[in-house]
């Protein structure tokens, strides 16, 4: 089962995973990068669209904790099943995505 992470709860999830690599994964769109985006903070921000996740895979190493994003939580979660499917098994949904990330950790990324 894939953990549900809320925002305010991404960096001590992903402490928590023990992993090399901590890392927030945007499955958005470009143009929904350009319209919004999360500053890292104590993990690294890797942005490949969602589609383009089978063809990347390799750049998100097995060992490496995901918290996946998306603008609402619905490609993310899909793309944090996908993940667990192929052998990740330190992978969370940020549950609300980018627009719950808006309204409860940092209301300087705008909502759209």
């Amino acid at each position: 089962m894939i953990a549900q992470v809320r925002p305010t709860e991404v960096n001590d999830w992903l402490a928590a995973q023990n992993a090399p690599r901590a890392v927030v994964l945007d499955v958005r769109e470009p143009w929904e990068l350009q319209t919004a985006s999360v500053r890292p903070d104590g993990f690294e921000l890797v942005s490949i669209p969602m589609n383009a996740i089978p063809a990347r895979l390799a750049e998100l190493p097995r060992d490496t904790a995901v918290a996946c994003l998306c603008h609402h939580g619905g490609r993310s979660q899909g793309v944090a099943n996908f993940l667990e499917r192929q052998g990740y098994d330190k992978v969370a949904n940020i549950a609300g995505g980018i627009d719950a990330w808006a309204r409860e950790r940092d209301p300087a990324v705008p909502r759209y």
